[in-house]
């Protein structure tokens, strides 16, 4: 049966050479440049586009730069409260035109609320156009014939959305998944009946009974919650590992938070490695997606309906919360510099304008446009000077997996006031026995080695570091008390604010309980 799968790779190989030949004499700027245009063109009769004088715009000779004098930086609230209100409430040529159908709602882990994200038809469109691209980047993996017929099991939101009068609402992987080509309905799993239903327990359930029926190759989504369910189909079945009813399972596509807090506990559950690629798929769009096997970056995708800039995110730009300034200085493609954290602003074509998506990335190679996540503009912690990244959380913690032998499936920091001075708590999700003590010293030990700020306020503002270990299901409960149980849902590394009293209010009711 391998010759249907020698087609369809030939298919995609000859498909795919226009495509990368594309990519590789791409000029980022021109690239970044013309879409702008496009996007300013296309929103030019709107409410956005009238009030910013984008008919001005496009008359000067430096687009990009009137651009940015003219139109401020926006956070959600401020493009929200002033715009995107109005699309919900039925109103066309707000900030895009014509009506907006969907509303992507987010993951909602740095407020304590979803955030209503527009998605248009035009949005839809790019996204397949880029998921496409990625698909064109798969024969760089060199997988055999017979592996392009196998099934993709892709986890996401229900494809049920909530109809509210004059929009639909729901996750971005349900109205994506809704939208797929008619072709790949045949390789997709779940399928449709499960992927409407709305009910996170019940669409686990589901799949788990329906697992031995597909034969699957490819599998999508939040690690945490994939992993969840391989655990969920080994149990049922009584297997060793997953490779056992799945036996041609080779890729894991995830994107939305860091792998390797994962990576361990997740390789339990296979016979054998798979080949792990890296999308960066956010509410506001296709962002970027990893195109070759031999690196752990993503190539910025920078012709399709979104344009960039970059704000680097230190004192001058950022506050004391993650918030940006009035004046932060916002660079283009072809300012930025290999290895310093920039916030991630977007000009897309659902209508959002110069605006913080939350994000924080480094560009790891200049001529690929190549770039990693690296945090959340609010997921930091900086009581006394520490700047502490999630990126360096994640690694502390990859390495505290490593130095103890044991898997923490989550965790989360805080930042309290401690003896006239800071220090740090940090929850695990950990089910092995620790040692708090040690834990304690080596994650201590560990962000002295990647910080240096870090190392230097430990000696003086930032007193000590405490450590709670719970259960995993502690921290999944409080993610389903939240609203937030799976699908594109992810557990915030850094709790503040009210997201933090939840959090302590219900570890007490979950220690009062098991006393």
């Amino acid at each position: 049966m391998a010759i249907l799968g020698s087609i369809i790779k030939r298919a995609i190989e000859i498909r795919s050479r226009n495509p990368n030949r594309k990519i590789r004499k791409l000029n980022p700027y021109k690239a970044q440049e013309k879409t702008l245009k496009k996007l300013i063109k296309k929103a030019y009769f709107t409410f956005f586009g009238e009030e910013y004088k984008f008919s001005d715009i496009l008359k000067q000779e430096d687009i990009i730069k009137n651009f940015q004098e003219r139109v401020p930086i926006h956070n959600y609230n401020s493009m929200f409260q002033k715009w995107w209100y109005r699309t919900l409430n039925g109103e066309t040529f707000v900030s895009w035109p014509g009506k907006i159908k969907y509303f992507a709602l987010s993951s909602g882990t740095s407020a304590a609320s979803s955030k209503y994200i527009p998605v248009t038809n035009d949005m839809i469109r790019a996204i397949k156009k880029t998921s496409i691209r990625q698909i064109y980047s798969l024969p760089n993996y060199n997988f055999p014939d017979e592996f392009f017929e196998k099934g993709v099991l892709m986890l996401g939101g229900s494809t049920h959305l909530q109809y509210n009068g004059t929009y639909f609402e729901g996750d971005l992987s349900g109205i994506t998944t809704g939208n797929l080509p008619f072709w790949f309905q045949h390789y997709y799993k779940p399928g449709k009946r499960i992927s409407k239903e709305r009910d996170w327990e019940n669409k686990l359930n589901e799949i788990v009974l329906n697992a031995k029926d597909w034969d699957i190759g490819v599998i999508v989504g939040v690690p945490a919650w994939l992993q969840i369910l391989l655990e969920r189909i080994i149990n049922h079945y009584n297997l060793n590992t997953i490779h056992d009813i799945w036996p041609n399972l080779s890729i894991f596509v995830h994107g939305g938070v860091a792998f390797e807090p994962y990576i361990n506990g997740f390789e339990k559950l296979l016979a054998r490695p798979l080949t792990y690629i890296e999308t960066y798929l956010a509410s506001e769009g296709f962002i970027a997606f990893q195109s070759r096997p031999d690196s752990n970056s993503m190539q910025l995708v920078l012709d399709n309906g979104l344009f960039y800039e970059f704000v680097p995110f230190n004192d001058d730009n950022f506050n004391k919360n993650g918030e940006v300034n009035k004046n932060a200085k916002a660079l283009t493609i072809d300012q930025i510099e290999e290895n310093v954290e920039y916030a991630l602003l977007l000009s897309s074509c659902s209508g959002a304008w110069r605006y913080l998506i939350g994000d924080t990335i480094k560009f790891t190679s200049k001529e690929r446009n190549e770039i990693i996540i690296t945090g959340r503009t609010k997921h930091f912690l900086s009581l006394c000077g520490e700047h502490l990244s999630q990126d360096n959380m994640n690694r502390a913690i990859t390495l505290l997996e490593n130095q103890l032998n044991v898997e923490i499936r989550e965790f989360t920091v805080t930042g309290i006031k401690y003896k006239s001075m800071f220090a740090h708590k940090w929850y695990l999700a950990c089910n092995d026995d620790i040692d708090i003590e040690l834990t304690k010293k080596k994650i201590d030990e560990n962000l002295k080695l990647l910080n240096d700020d870090y190392r230097t306020e430990r000696i003086a503002a930032l007193k000590d570091v405490f450590v709670e270990v719970l259960p995993i299901n502690v921290f999944y409960e409080w993610m389903k008390k939240e609203g937030k149980e799976g699908g594109q849902n992810k557990f915030p590394r850094v709790l503040k604010g009210g997201k933090l009293k939840s959090w302590e209010e219900h570890i007490k009711e979950y220690k009062l309980n098991n006393k």
